[in-house]
């Protein structure tokens, strides 16, 4: 498939088995390029950015993640029953990250304005900033929005002269406290030694309802899935962001700064499964991804994974 509508379409290709018919079929069969008046269903929309990752000391790489990310999903085997649309890329190649945020937040809020589910794929965690602020926009006032992001690191650090992938959360709860809406953030996986004393204190100081890496396991998950649902009941739309560096390191090795713990899988998709069965997940974005520090090709096996449970 050749680019359409100014979507490239050629990574969506892969195996093929004619002899199972319909039963075998596989993403790059499915997938469609977005267009105006599309069916209302998923749509990917690549963040092809990691301004914001060098600009927090990190180790660049994760712009390329988007196109890497659909190569590996083309090849994973079709389960769902709604139509999914490639929306192209943003990109961020002049160092203009407010002006890229600012055209991810134009593309999200209108694929949600045409009843989409916006599945963004970063690029580095400053992902966030631009996706919140497209359902801001969309929303523009109407009901309480909660934010859940299952991470190692609060990104809460201040920004100062720059935004970088450390502050996307810090930016919101301004913008949260300019225009007089509630800041309900929830940080899921927090990493006591990936976080200083200054960003647990501001945490605090927001009402950050937050659970250490090592208090995510399969034992407390029962208690994880209460909590989860009272940070619910209090919110109308929800907004899912997942930074890949929640994951143990041996699972997930492609990204900036991979988890010395982490929190497994076998918790980490009951909760993903949990947030889409309220019916309230409106966005959602995966964030961090580096291909050029992956291993036989493993992390982007995850996040594919992660994608088919957030789309199924």
């Amino acid at each position: 498939m050749a680019e359409l509508n100014g979507i490239d379409m050629t990574v969506w290709q892969g195996r093929r088995d004619p002899e199972d018919g319909e039963l075998a079929l596989r993403w790059h069969d499915r997938v469609q390029p977005w267009q105006t008046d599309a069916a209302p269903g998923v749509a990917l929309v690549g963040f092809a950015c990691d301004e914001g990752v060098r600009r927090n000391k990190g180790r660049v790489g994760a712009a390329s993640a988007p196109h890497a990310i659909r190569k590996l999903l083309a090849n994973t085997a079709w389960h769902l029953g709604r139509p999914v649309y490639d929306g192209g890329d943003v990109a961020c190649d002049d160092g203009d990250l407010d002006a890229a945020h600012g055209r991810l937040a134009e593309r999200v809020a209108s694929l949600l304005a045409e009843g989409h589910f916006p599945l963004v794929l970063g690029g580095g965690h400053e992902v966030a900033f631009g996706s919140w602020s497209g359902l801001n926009s969309h929303l523009a006032g109407k009901g309480r929005v909660g934010i859940i992001n299952l991470d190692a690191h609060f990104d809460l650090r201040m920004k100062q002269e720059q935004a970088s992938s450390g502050t996307p959360f810090f930016q919101i709860a301004e913008q949260c406290a300019a225009q007089g809406s509630p800041f309900h953030y929830a940080c899921l996986g927090v990493a006591e030694t990936a976080n200083t004393q200054a960003l647990f204190a501001r945490a605090d100081g927001l009402g950050v309802w937050y659970e250490l890496d090592e208090a995510m396991t399969q034992r407390e998950l029962p208690e994880l899935l209460n909590g989860l649902d009272a940070f619910i009941a209090r919110c109308d739309h929800l907004y899912l962001t997942i930074d890949l560096d929640v994951l143990p390191a041996a699972v997930m090795p492609g990204v900036s700064a991979p988890a010395a713990r982490g929190v497994e899988l076998a918790v980490i998709e009951p909760l993903i499964a949990h947030i889409r069965a309220s019916g309230k997940l409106r966005l959602a974005d995966l964030a961090e991804y580096n291909p050029t520090l992956d291993q036989d090709q493993r992390s982007a096996r995850v996040a594919a994974r992660l994608i088919h449970q957030l789309t199924k």
